[in-house]
């Protein structure tokens, strides 16, 4: 009987624990990122990607600066070098001089000499030797020093390149690791859904038939807008890829007007506009700091290498964060 009792409170005790499990909710399996969330990641990854890269050309802009200006500086230090050997070999003519006897010689002559007039004359050549010597010791020590000066400039220069070399491979690094990460966060998605993303990126606007430029910025906007669908690679500047500042200095180069491969640095490229004053050529600058650069084309749109998943293409000149514009030429 106790047998039995024991059975069937197990068994009783079975279903309540089955109960009970069954009645505790499992965890929801993660929801898949929607087509818009991962638009948003991507978008994310390559303005940051962008701000690395145009991190990266306003770098190469100042290093080959420093380049040009450490050839400048090797150059003076070149021709120091040359003024102070010949100061050098002056002064080592004048020791040599002494040491043989001349200026004491000249002080004999002096001496015995039984000419009043010669005796001053020979008091006033040995007094002009002694000032040209003393200044040929002054100016081997003005040479030398700036010979110092020189050579700290130049190893100063060399220095800066280096770093700057450093932070170029780390900027590279950042560009090709965001890219990489968005390439990841496109292939997660399946195939038609990664079509669609990349077919709605951008904000694409209509192709306009006419643009309204005249002069040279006709000639920025005309090369320009024959990009339209090229493709946009990190750090290019043509003639089938670029990235957004590489665009507008390739399309300002046809006008004959050069610009730095940055958009920071393109900023300071000529006057200011404001925005209700925009023409046609223009260079319109987006973000703060600005990283992104679009050339203006007239009824509100702009032409700029957007991005890796847009490539070249119209867009709305306010359709991103703008900072402000600058008339080239």
């Amino acid at each position: 009987m106790l047998t039995g009792r024991r059975r069937a409170s197990a068994a009783i005790t079975a279903v309540l624990l089955a109960v009970a499990i069954g009645s505790v909710p499992s965890s929801p399996a993660q929801a898949d990122p929607t087509i818009d969330e991962v638009k948003t990641r991507v978008d994310r990854l390559y303005h940051e990607a962008e701000q690395a890269q145009e991190r990266y050309n306003d770098a190469k802009v100042e290093l080959a600066e420093l380049r040009k200006d450490l050839a400048s500086l090797e150059a003076d230090q070149g021709r120091q070098n040359s003024r102070l050997d010949e100061v050098r070999g002056q002064v080592q003519d004048s020791i040599v001089s002494q040491y043989e006897g001349t200026s004491l010689s000249a002080v004999g002559q002096a001496v015995v000499s039984e000419d009043p007039g010669l005796f001053l004359s020979q008091l006033t050549t040995i007094s002009a030797y002694n000032d040209i010597q003393s200044q040929l010791f002054a100016d081997y020590a003005t040479e030398l020093k700036a010979l110092n000066i020189r050579r700290t400039a130049t190893r100063d220069r060399q220095a800066q390149i280096a770093e700057l070399e450093k932070q170029l491979a780390k900027e590279q690094k950042s560009v090709d690791d965001k890219l990489a990460a968005a390439k990841s966060q496109l292939a997660d998605l399946e195939e038609e859904e990664r079509a669609a993303l990349l077919a709605s990126r951008g904000g694409e606007v209509r192709l306009p038939s006419g643009v309204p430029a005249s002069g040279r910025a006709a000639a920025a906007v005309r090369y320009a807008m024959a990009q339209v669908g090229d493709a946009y690679v990190y750090g290019a500047a043509g003639p089938s890829a670029f990235d957004c500042s590489g665009l507008t200095m390739m399309a300002w180069a046809q006008a004959g007007v050069g610009l730095p491969h940055s958009s920071s640095a393109q900023f300071g490229s000529g006057p200011h506009i404001p925005s209700n004053a925009l023409r046609p050529g223009d260079l319109v600058f987006y973000y703060s700091p600005i990283s992104h650069v679009a050339i203006y084309i007239g009824n509100g749109l702009i032409v700029h290498a957007a991005n890796p998943g847009a490539g070249v293409r119209v867009a709305g000149v306010f359709s991103m964060p703008y900072s402000g514009a600058v008339r080239p030429g």
